[in-house]
């Protein structure tokens, strides 16, 4: 995998609220027994729910290659594939995107401490699948991480080619936006999942080259602030 040229970092972050309850699932191991058919996961020292920067990734890089007509990996876009990077044999590339694990605002966690949950910081949603063939009801318990909740999302952009950068923040911007009138983790069309960014932030880091990225974080800030 050939090696871009590293001319400096963005790092953006945000507050992620939870508008409705979030469902991405782990193990069952802390979960109360016979509480719950599939629980959140979560970290293995705190035990709160955390969202994988994995889930966040797959997501926006899904919705973006939806939105601009890709249907697999062959037919993304190369905004997409350079944002993502590419394992392709032909023209591997790195991802300019680093997605980090998100773990709850210690505010949130405070305030939800104080609430009555069914697990710690979580609730669990009754739900029932009706087979099909013979209408039998599978009834099941799904843990969720409630609405309100708030994480602390970060993200870093690798500015590898200055003409391209306007390209692939514009992109950025798009998916996180198709996010918001989407879900994510699972359960989607039940209602589960929806998100709402707030608090944008953007630093610039450029110590590896004589690159000025101030410009550069002047308009991400400008279009995130419009998601």
């Amino acid at each position: 995998m050939a090696q871009e040229k590293l001319c400096g970092k963005l790092k953006m972050t945000a507050k992620l609220r939870l508008e409705t309850g979030l469902h991405i699932g782990g193990s069952d191991e802390f979960a109360p027994i016979g509480a719950v058919d599939s629980a959140v996961i979560r970290d293995p020292y705190t035990k709160e729910p955390i969202i994988p920067g994995s889930s966040l990734k797959g997501k926006i890089r899904s919705l973006l290659r939806r939105n601009q007509g890709g249907l697999n990996l062959e037919t993304e876009s190369p905004v997409v594939k350079r944002l993502f990077g590419t394992a392709d044999k032909q023209a591997a590339t790195p991802a300019r995107l680093q997605f980090l694990d998100m773990r709850m605002d210690e505010n949130s966690v405070k305030a939800m401490e104080q609430m009555e949950m069914d697990t710690y910081l979580g609730e669990i949603k009754f739900e029932n699948s009706i087979n099909a063939l013979t209408g039998e009801a599978n009834p099941r318990q799904i843990e969720r991480v409630p609405a309100g909740a708030v994480f602390n999302f970060q993200l870093i952009y690798n500015i590898s080619n200055i003409e391209q950068v306007a390209e692939d923040l514009q992109a950025l911007t798009d998916g996180i936006r198709l996010l918001t009138w989407d879900y994510l983790g699972g359960h989607g069309s039940r209602g589960y999942g929806r998100v709402a960014f707030s608090c944008w932030d953007v630093q610039g880091f450029s110590g590896l080259s004589d690159t000025d990225v101030q410009p550069f974080v002047d308009e991400a800030l400008q279009l995130l602030k419009e998601v």
